[in-house]
C-alpha cells in the first residue's frame, strides 16, 4: 500500500508495486516527483532494482544489508527498525542491537536519518511503551527521524515524539 511518509513523500511496500507506480506516474510541468521511503522488508536482492528510485530506504534492521546497500546506493538515507513491541512477526533489530546496526551503516557510508518502528499489535494505547522506548533511542543517538504510527496508532505516536508517520487507510 502506498502511505504517505511526510508532505510530498510517498511509500510502499513492496519493490515491484513502488517500480510499476514509479513507471505509471505523470505529473503536471514544474510539479517535483515526491520523494520515494522503501517501507517493506528489504531483501538484498531488490537493492539493485530499486536504486534508482528510493530516496530513503526504511526497515533497515540486518547487518546484512548494509553492503548490498552502500554499494547500490552509496551515502543512501536509511532508517534503522527497532522492533519495541517485541512480537516476533514485527520486523526490526532488538533495542540491544541498535547501536551495533546504526555503527556498521555509518562505517559504510550509509546516512542514518533515524529510527523507525511499527507499535504493538491491539487497541493504540498499547503501542505507547514501545512508541516511548524508540523516541529515548532516537535523542539517545542523537538521529533527527523518530518514525512510528501507522493509520490506526498515529495519534499516540505523536504524542510520544514521532517525526514522521505511516497513513495509508
Amino acid at each position: 500500500a502506498v502511505a504517505a511518509a511526510g508532505v510530498g513523500d510517498i511509500g510502499e511496500n513492496y519493490a515491484q508495486e513502488l517500480l510499476a507506480k514509479l513507471d505509471g506516474l505523470t505529473l503536471p510541468a514544474g510539479v517535483a516527483r515526491p520523494r520515494v521511503h522503501f517501507i517493506g522488508r528489504l531483501q538484498s536482492n531488490k537493492v539493485r532494482s530499486l536504486a534508482g528510485s528510493v530516496d530513503c530506504w526504511q526497515s533497515i534492521a540486518r547487518p546484512s544489508l548494509l553492503a548490498p546497500l552502500a554499494r547500490a546506493v552509496p551515502g543512501a538515507t536509511v532508517l534503522v527498525q527497532v522492533n519495541v513491541s517485541d512480537e516476533p512477526d514485527k520486523g526490526g533489530c532488538a533495542p540491544d542491537g541498535v547501536d551495533a546496526i546504526v555503527d556498521a551503516a555509518r562505517a559504510v557510508g550509509l546516512e542514518v536519518a533515524g529510527l523507525m518502528a511499527v507499535g504493538r499489535t491491539g487497541p493504540p494505547e498499547q503501542a505507547r511503551p514501545g512508541f516511548r522506548l524508540l523516541r529515548a533511542l532516537v535523542e539517545r543517538l542523537g538521529v533527527p527521524e523518530c518514525a512510528m504510527g501507522m493509520s490506526g496508532d498515529f495519534e499516540v505516536a505523536l504524542e510520544e515524539g514521532a517525526t514522521m508517520v505511516r497513513v495509508g487507510s
